[in-house]
């Protein structure tokens, strides 16, 4: 399948995008289908289907996969410490920039509308994406295909995770830190709430005895807190 223009952006050719990852694709309609954003079904009747019924799969799929390379991989931690290892490793922000390095944005089939508004850098769009590669693999080799694609990318992912306590909740991490230097609780802030309504950004920053010690950027109100949580810490502990 040659490469396509859409607009202004040259999309990645399906071949060039299987040689580019070394992947090992046997029906070439599926990982087609993992690369459709439904913005794309819009203008191209022809298009028959978009990639969230893959999505869907691909979620089930990688908390399997995920969970069973923990429990091999971390011999020693707990049942608490594995489920907010994979949490960490399977959240939407994980996922965005294992596609990001992989650069999917350029394959992807959008709308014309989504493209011009930067869906190929969106990172809920960039998450789906990555999941519905992972349930298009499931079904066209199976397991074994999947663990051969995932398992590279886990290992210095969850090394850094740990080594940035990423799986651990910034929000209580910071209320007792605060609170340990006789502080009140802090208190979060929403500041903005922007984009389309099925996929809006907020922005929110977080209070420490009455200052702005940090702001996050999220999917959701309670990503934007976490990511306000975490950037208070990395404040705090420069003090």
């Amino acid at each position: 399948m040659e490469s396509m223009n859409q607009g202004d952006v040259e999309i990645e050719a399906l071949q060039d995008f299987i040689r580019r990852l070394g992947l090992n694709f046997s029906n070439h309609l599926l990982l087609n289908r993992a690369l459709t954003h439904r913005s794309y079904l819009n203008e191209h009747p022809e298009a028959l289907e978009d990639n969230e019924r893959l999505e869907f799969l691909g979620d089930a799929v990688l908390d399997f996969l995920v969970g069973a390379w923990l429990y091999n991989r971390f011999p020693e931690m707990h049942e608490g410490e594995l489920t907010r290892l994979r949490s960490a490793l399977v959240r939407t922000e994980q996922l965005a920039d294992f596609a990001v390095r992989m650069d999917f944005g350029k394959a992807l089939r959008l709308g014309r509308g989504e493209g011009q508004a930067g869906g190929r850098k969106r990172i809920a769009l960039l998450c789906a994406v990555f999941e519905a590669i992972v349930g298009a693999l499931y079904l066209d080799g199976g397991i074994e295909s999947v663990r051969e694609f995932i398992e590279p990318l886990l290992e210095p992912a969850a090394h850094q995770i740990i080594a940035t306590h990423r799986d651990q909740d910034p929000k209580s991490m910071l209320q007792e830190l605060i609170q340990s230097q006789g502080f009140n609780a802090p208190i979060y802030r929403t500041v903005s709430a922007s984009g389309p309504e099925h996929m809006k950004t907020f922005e929110v920053e977080v209070l420490v005895n009455n200052q702005v010690y940090g702001k996050g950027v999220g999917l959701n109100k309670q990503a934007a807190a976490k990511a306000a949580a975490h950037a208070a810490l990395a404040t705090l502990n420069q003090e």
